[in-house]
Order: C-alpha cells, then structure tokens, then sequence
C-alpha cells in the first residue's frame, strides 16, 4: 500500500462534506428521527406532533406546537431534504477519489451515530478510522483496499470520559444495533456474562468490538450504565483517546459526523499493538504496522510537531510503553526501511 495526494478538488469537496455534516450534527431536531409530522384535534383546537417509532416498536409523539403560521414555516423548514444534500457532496467527493466505507458498515456507524453513541464520546477506532484520515490529511491509500475489513472497532473511555454531557444522557446502544435487524448477536465470556462485541453467527469476520480503557482488575468487561453496552478493557487504549478529533466519514450513502483518534496517536498506538500481537494474532500485526507507517510518512510531511508531542507523551508513561513502542520502530525499520522512524523518534 502506497499515498498519493488528492487533488485539491478533492480535498475542498471533502471540506464541504465535513462541514456539511458537522452543521447538521449541531443542528439535528426531532424531524432528523424515523418518523412524520401529524397534526390532531385537541378540545376544539388543532395541534402539532412529530411521531416515530422506537426499536421496542411502540409508537411515540414530541409536541410541536398548535397549528399557527409559525410553527407550520418549522415544519416545512425540517422537512426540506437536507440529508439528500449530504448525500450528493459525498458522492462528489467520493468521485474525485475520496477515500469511502462499505454501504453495510456505514449502515452500522450512521445509526448508532442517530443514537448519540459519538455525541456520548464514543470513538471510532481501526482501519475505519485510518479510512478517514486519508481523507482527512488530503491523500489516497492505494495499493490494497483499506475499507474491506469486516469489523468495525468503537472506544469509549468509560467512567474517565471528560466530555460535558447532558445530565441522565442515555444511549441505547445494545437497542441501535438490534434496530438494524442485520442477525447481530452479544458475545458471551467465559464467566457467561456478555462481552464487548457483538457478531453475525454465520459471518464471524463481521464483528462489532467495543473497548475502553484498561483499570484495576484487569480485563474484566465494564457494563456502561448510560450507553447500555458492555466494554472489554484494553491496554493502552487511553492514549488513543487524548485529543479526540471529529471527522466525516463518506459512503455512496451519505455521511456522517464521527469521532476519531488524533492520527498521530493512533500510529503511535498501533506501534505499541504490534509488538503485543501473538500466535494467530501475528497477521494483524502486519496491517498494524502498515498503518502506523504510512501515516508517520505523511504526517511527517505535513505535521512532524504533533508526533513529536505525542511521542514525548509517551516517553513520560514509563519504560513499559517506551519499550513496546521501540520494538515496534524496530520492526517498523524493516517495512519501512529509507524512512529512518527511529532516528526521527528518539
């Protein structure tokens, strides 16, 4: 796998998209829900409501207001086609070679991204996430088809998560992906309690894992009592989840707004990985390091301060990190054999 840069017109047709969907991320109402407006007669007058229908399959409606000039201007404002817009602006960017998600895969991101999984902190991780920063940093991966992978990774920093979040925030995350109707199954662990992901019986590779980060107790999985999900800990994951980028993520479908790693971080992360990987596991090592050194290339290129601070961020978490991330440089030597990480990192 090589980079190639976008052309400008691709780079500017990604900026519209992302700008597209980050404005209707902050302005999403109630008409952004699976539902329509319907209006009933109330005691003699006439009022508005928007109704939808929960995964449970019960029927809800959010008041709108009584039937007045106003408050019909808002409805025919939420009903104009907004998401058809966002989609033509993918399309374009996808055109000119912007890099684009499996149509089943974006199905998954863009509901849980309409459950508030994203605005909870939830973050996009994997080759997903490498998928974007391709598009985010203005170049093409080519060469192999980064997109095909079959699962799909998530963290969620757990109870150290410091965004601002609304009192009682509730995603119904287990209730998002039921919703899909895509034959999605929990994995139970070996003490019989669901773990953190979740698979089709029939297409084990397509798999949904949910992480966080790594506490006292060890590997325990974490029930999340405000996204309804259990989270498998993993070992330095938090220094994925510092300095959380947003990003637009692109399909032939449409676009959303997701969160992402700082890229620096995740090639610093998956640095560290690739020396953890064993016996089967040693396959996936190869995809990790490939990720980690086309990304340092370009950001090298573009940003070389952000990875030097990540790099000194990491140096200060003690020799356990430090001796990972080092042998993972040194294997990295051997892909990447005239780009000199090493020295550049030290």
């Amino acid at each position: 796998m090589q980079t190639k840069p976008l052309s400008m017109a691709a780079q500017t047709a990604f900026a519209q998209v992302a700008e597209a969907v980050l404005t209707a991320e902050h302005l999403r109402t109630v008409a952004d829900l699976s539902g329509a407006f319907t209006s009933k007669r109330v005691k003699g007058h006439q009022y508005w409501y928007y109704q939808f229908s929960e995964p449970s399959g019960a029927r809800r409606q959010i008041f709108v207001g009584p039937d007045n000039d106003a408050v019909r201007a808002l409805i025919a404002k939420a009903e104009q086609p907004g998401e058809q817009n966002v989609e033509a602006l993918a399309r374009a960017a996808l055109s000119l070679g912007c890099g684009e998600l499996l149509p089943r895969h974006f199905k998954v991101l863009r509901r849980l991204s309409e459950y508030g999984f994203f605005r909870s902190g939830g973050v996009l991780i994997g080759t997903h996430a490498f998928v974007a920063y391709g598009n985010m940093l203005g170049v093409q991966w080519t060469g192999a088809d980064a997109a095909r992978t079959q699962d799909i990774d998530f963290a969620h920093a757990g109870k150290n998560i410091s965004l601002a979040l609304a009192p009682n925030f509730q995603v119904q995350t287990h209730a998002a992906i039921e919703s899909l109707e895509m034959g999605f199954l929990p994995i139970s662990g070996m003490s019989g309690k669901t773990g953190g992901a979740y698979l089709i019986p029939n297409e084990k590779e397509f798999r949904l894992d949910f992480l966080t980060t790594a506490r006292r107790g060890g590997e325990i999985p974490y029930e999340h009592p405000d996204l309804h999900v259990t989270l498998q800990p993993l070992k330095f994951m938090e220094f994925s989840l510092v300095n959380v980028q947003q990003t637009a993520l692109l399909s032939r479908n449409g676009a959303i707004m997701a969160n992402v790693p700082h890229p620096a971080r995740y090639a610093l992360h998956k640095l560290i990985v690739a020396g953890e990987r064993e016996g089967i596991f040693l396959a996936k090592a190869g995809k990790d390091l490939m990720q980690a050194g086309l990304l340092l290339s370009v950001l090298r290129e573009a940003v070389p301060w952000q990875v030097e601070e990540a790099w000194e961020d990491l140096k200060e978490r003690g020799t356990g990190w430090t001796g990972r991330a080092r042998r993972g440089l040194a294997a990295l030597a051997k892909r990447f054999p005239t780009e000199r990480f090493g020295e550049w990192l030290e």
